[in-house]
């Protein structure tokens, strides 16, 4: 590669990666994300590029696992020469010490890069979410109302790592991930050489204490994101940095990078689907509830859950057929999961394997009828699914809508690739999401 990137990502999920391959394609930077850790070779037939992405599933895994995963990407990053290494979380930083713990990942990347410190962007205003002294809060949806995290209606009760703590220097120590420094909004706001200035002492404290191993940004608005941005990266070009958060860092680091290709900003209107588009809906949001509900322009086809998460042959089998026989007749089919029975016994279904047969059931579907558009609701889901197809890259397409972008797939199999497809979290998305993947939006 004639040209390091700037930045390494990786993505603890797949609708998590797309959202902040979007960030950096809208700033005119040149980015692509990787399904997998890629290799000398096919990052050369890439091209140079600014933001450098790989997609993974971490935020499911345990610690251990993670580990394991993570290896190859420090390796990565140390191999390219890129300043800043970006560990991508989730915007609402969803977590625990058993599973998708981020103070694990901090300890598996934090040799790849030079700094003692690593830096934490707490906040991502565009999908309401913002950090103030340490504690983070978050919508209800798109433009719904703000709660504090830990009173966030569903990400309070999230099935896998529900949010009980809004501190998020408590959480993350929690995950053993601690002497963590809060940054203050009050701070940030007085400018770039103001947070420097109190970075610098914040960094080198008067003797006998102790300097914090991390330091957490507030975010109360996305006017501080460039300010934390234009620290973080003077910051890097000294010593590499290691930075958590969501897709903000990178919205952080944008100006400061200065879109270095002079290109022109990427097409950001998406189109009408050019034939039946496949929506799978693994979430069990409230959010993505709406969104089924407003589909207008869609065959619902309702998936037994039960029989899909003990990996049920004919169930798959069955349902695979019955969407396969809705798009061949040039219908636009929404494939929802969900229990048949009340919620209480709902919440008892294993949600990974629950995940994992979607991405099967995906697979099937395609090897049935071929599609060019498709859309996936759900972190989890997305990541088993996009891994259960033969695919080795991803592009940005447009915007769909806040935290919800189109991408190409880039595959090796002719009949995968240029398939458009849509990743989205179950808190991420208008009402409406589903129609626009259909009828295009501006």
């Amino acid at each position: 590669m004639t040209q390091a990137p700037a930045v390494v990502y990786y993505g603890d999920d797949f609708t998590g990666a797309t959202d902040t391959l979007g960030t950096a394609a809208r700033a005119s930077l040149r980015a692509l994300l990787f399904l997998k850790t890629p290799d000398a070779a096919r990052i050369e037939r890439a091209g140079p590029l600014d933001v450098l992405g790989i997609a993974g599933a971490a935020r499911a895994m345990t610690p251990e696992a993670m580990q394991a995963e993570l290896v190859p990407v420090a390796a990565l990053f140390r191999s390219l020469g890129a300043r800043v290494l970006h560990y991508k979380t989730c915007s609402t930083f969803d977590s625990a010490p058993h599973i998708g713990s981020i103070g694990a990942a901090v300890r598996a990347l934090r040799d790849a890069v030079e700094a003692p410190w690593t830096a934490i962007v707490g906040g991502q205003p565009n999908l309401g979410r913002h950090c103030l002294f340490g504690n983070l809060f978050a919508a209800a949806g798109a433009g719904g109302e703000v709660f504090r995290i830990d009173r966030h209606p569903t990400m309070s009760q999230h099935p896998v790592t529900p949010m009980h703590e809004a501190d998020l220097r408590r959480h993350l120590a929690g995950q053993g991930l601690t002497n963590v420094h809060s940054m203050p909004f009050t701070a940030v706001s007085k400018g770039s050489e103001a947070l420097e200035a109190a970075l610098q002492r914040t960094l080198q404290p008067p003797s006998p204490a102790t300097p914090p191993n991390a330091v957490l940004f507030d975010v109360a608005d996305a006017a501080q994101l460039a300010t934390i941005g234009q620290v973080l990266w003077a910051r890097a070009q000294r010593h590499t940095l290691l930075a958590v958060g969501p897709s903000s860092v990178v919205d952080a680091l944008a100006p400061a990078l200065d879109s270095r290709n002079g290109t022109e900003p990427t097409q950001r209107v998406v189109t009408p689907a050019p034939g039946p588009v496949l929506v799978l809906a693994g979430s069990l949001s409230p959010v993505t509830a709406r969104q089924v509900a407003a589909a207008r322009s869609f065959d619902t086809v309702w998936l037994d859950a039960s029989g899909m998460a003990q990996r049920d042959a004919a169930t798959l089998e069955r349902h695979a057929r019955d969407i396969a026989n809705g798009l061949i007749s040039g219908r636009n089919v929404l494939a929802c999961t969900r229990a048949l029975d009340p919620l209480p016994i709902e919440r008892s279904i294993d949600a990974q394997a629950l995940a994992r047969a979607g991405g099967e059931l995906l697979a099937r579907v395609l090897a049935l009828v071929p599609l060019r558009r498709v859309g996936i609701a759900g972190g989890d889901t997305s990541s088993h699914a996009v891994q259960a197809f033969d695919a080795w890259g991803l592009s940005y397409v447009a915007d769909i809508g806040a935290g919800t972008s189109l991408c190409r797939v880039h595959s090796d199999d002719a009949a995968l690739d240029g398939l458009e497809i849509m990743l989205k979290g179950g808190q991420m998305g208008s009402d409406d999401v589903f129609e626009r993947l259909v009828h295009g939006a501006s």
